[in-house]
């Protein structure tokens, strides 16, 4: 009896842990559609979030998000080769800018300012620093065809 117990418990537990990482795909991907169409919002990165819960609670969601016409080749970009396209590097610099800009609108205080500029200077040097995207092999030739 105790060990039908454990093992009906251990199933609760896995089928909540997936549903909450179900539930947090879905935000990140409904936040990177709306990112898709706000200038100031990130679109990559909730769908690099959605794509990673999804792959711990929906193998049909994450291949449908991986398999994306528009969005699939950066997320394989990123899982492949750790890569961020330089349009999508320049677009999440300007967006970087114009949040610090609007932060300095509100007169932030001095320790609060610092945090801000600490981590805005993180985020930009990480995205610097990941590799542009390497050019995919042409898959419609055929060998010897020029």
């Amino acid at each position: 009896m105790r060990r039908q117990f454990r093992r009906l418990a251990g199933i609760a537990t896995l089928n909540t842990r997936r549903a909450g990482f179900l539930a947090l795909g879905l935000l990140m991907l409904l936040l990177g559609i709306v990112g898709a169409f706000l200038p100031l919002m990130p679109t990559t990165i909730f769908l690099i979030a959605a794509a990673w819960c999804f792959g711990r609670s929906s193998p049909r969601f994450e291949a449908w998000l991986l398999d994306h016409p528009r969005f699939g080749p950066p997320l394989h970009d990123w899982r492949e080769q750790g890569a961020i396209p330089r349009k999508a590097k320049v677009t999440a610099w300007i967006g970087m800018a114009l949040g610090y800009g609007l932060f300095w609108l509100g007169k932030p205080d001095a320790l609060v300012a610092a945090a801000a500029t600490a981590f805005v200077a993180a985020g930009a040097a990480y995205v610097a620093t990941r590799p542009d995207p390497k050019p995919k092999p042409d898959v419609a030739a055929g060998p010897g065809d020029e």
